[in-house]
């Protein structure tokens, strides 16, 4: 004879409150965008080029070093990208991000046309402006 088993019933789960809710968390990864910021600052804009309205980065000095500068102008970049996924950047947001330095790398990579290039495209710039846009809807949401 088949017997019935009968079952207990669990008792409801409480919530489990996120730490993304906590201040000193929020606080933290403000804290983080605005290093992420400084270093986009520092490689796109840096530097203001006299008699124009014109900005440069360190990005596009340090490209004009022949091989070597493009490698060190892309790491920077790379551990932006890095830095992003650490502040909760989607995948779509960091292959975009990715696509972005990589196009820097490849254009920059040819004489002067990448030197030139570097100055006008700040693929690090376009990368904080993605990343702003991503946590700014995250957030509102």
């Amino acid at each position: 004879m088949i017997q019935k088993v009968k079952r207990k019933q669990s008792s409801p789960v409480k919530p489990i409150v996120l730490p993304a809710r906590d201040s000193a968390y929020r606080a933290e990864r403000a804290d983080r965008f605005a290093q992420f910021e400084k270093l986009t600052r520092f490689l796109d804009d840096a530097i203001k080029v006299p008699g124009t309205n014109m900005r440069i980065g360190w990005d596009s000095l340090i490209g004009i070093v022949p091989g070597l500068g493009d490698v060190v102008s892309t790491a920077l970049s790379g551990y932006l990208i890095y830095q992003a996924k650490q502040l909760g950047a989607s995948k779509w947001v960091l292959t975009r991000m990715a696509g972005n330095v990589g196009l820097d790398f490849l254009i920059g990579a040819v004489p002067v046309v990448g030197d030139v290039f570097d100055a006008f495209f700040k693929s690090n710039r376009r990368n904080s402006q993605l990343l702003k846009k991503h946590l700014d809807r995250r957030n509102a949401g």
